[in-house]
């Protein structure tokens, strides 16, 4: 696939299921999001890969956060439950931040946004598919700390992976004028 094919056409797959790449074509999508801009060479960027058994386990983390809150209702609990089941794999995207005084949090959250872009724009390459989650299941202490991270490390989203099995959305035609202003 042409570099910039891929980058305009790639969309969230709403739809993924097995096969998921292989650990060969994994190296390759975590060797690209390692080429992120990161200033300082900080590595603020890591990922935890949830496939198989690790999908009972997530599922499980999730169950239990909604166990332990009595706000969340029965039907959004089992929403959590089932969720890590929509694709055979998860990348969990976590930065971990470093104190530098040139590299604020911000930019070092922003370094792992593009780390978690180029995995899903080198796995599109591939021929698979991938949607970005976030929402309360991401931003949430609880999770973190059942996944084993330190106070310093956050869950900033879920790519679910899988291979497409619903129709692409169509990509529609920007207005790059509607976006772009000249100085």
């Amino acid at each position: 696939m042409e570099a910039l094919d891929n980058i305009l056409n790639r969309v969230s797959s709403r739809e993924l299921s097995l096969p998921h790449p292989s650990p060969e074509e994994m190296t390759t999508a975590y060797k690209a999001a390692l080429r992120a801009p990161d200033h300082a060479w900080l590595r603020p960027s890591s990922f935890i890969e949830v496939k198989d058994d690790g999908l009972s386990k997530l599922s499980n983390i999730f169950e239990q956060y909604a166990i332990s809150n009595p706000d969340i209702p029965e039907t959004t609990a089992i929403k959590y439950k089932d969720a890590p089941y929509r694709a055979p794999m998860i990348i969990i995207l976590v930065n971990t931040f470093k104190e530098h005084p040139k590299v604020p949090a911000i930019e070092q959250k922003l370094s792992t946004a593009a780390a978690a872009q180029n995995i899903m724009l080198a796995l599109n390459a591939m021929g698979y598919g991938a949607i970005w989650r976030t929402g309360k299941l991401a931003f949430n202490p609880f999770v973190a700390k059942a996944l084993g991270l330190n106070k310093s490390q956050e869950i900033l989203g879920f790519l679910y992976i899988g291979t497409n099995t619903g129709k692409n959305k169509k990509v529609p035609d920007i207005e790059i004028d509607n976006f772009v202003t000249n100085l």
